[in-house]
């Protein structure tokens, strides 16, 4: 039996592929040969080869950047002391 081949063509965004493609460079690959790879997984998994799901930041992520906003708002208010440079922290971690 022939193996015939057909075209696919997709809209892509144009930064994600050129990524895409640097990375697939370095394993050696092309864009081509990975489409083909992830059609055979596809059928072969029988559905999406990978977990699909909405990311969720993590609970330490939301307590980091919740912890930041408080840091501002304190340097905002003059709560907490802040710095523009190194050389004034050293100077007044050395005078306490």
């Amino acid at each position: 039996m022939e193996n015939l081949t057909s075209a696919i063509s997709v809209q892509v965004d144009t930064h994600d592929k050129e990524v895409a493609n640097g990375i697939l460079k370095n394993l050696g690959l092309n864009m081509s040969t990975f489409v083909n790879m992830a059609m055979k997984q596809l059928i072969n998994k029988d559905g999406i080869p990978f977990e699909v799901s909405n990311p969720r930041p993590i609970k330490e992520l939301i307590e980091s950047l919740d912890e930041g906003e408080q840091i501002l708002q304190e340097l905002k208010s003059g709560k907490r002391k802040g710095y523009t440079n190194m050389n004034d922290l050293i100077d007044s971690l050395n005078k306490e």
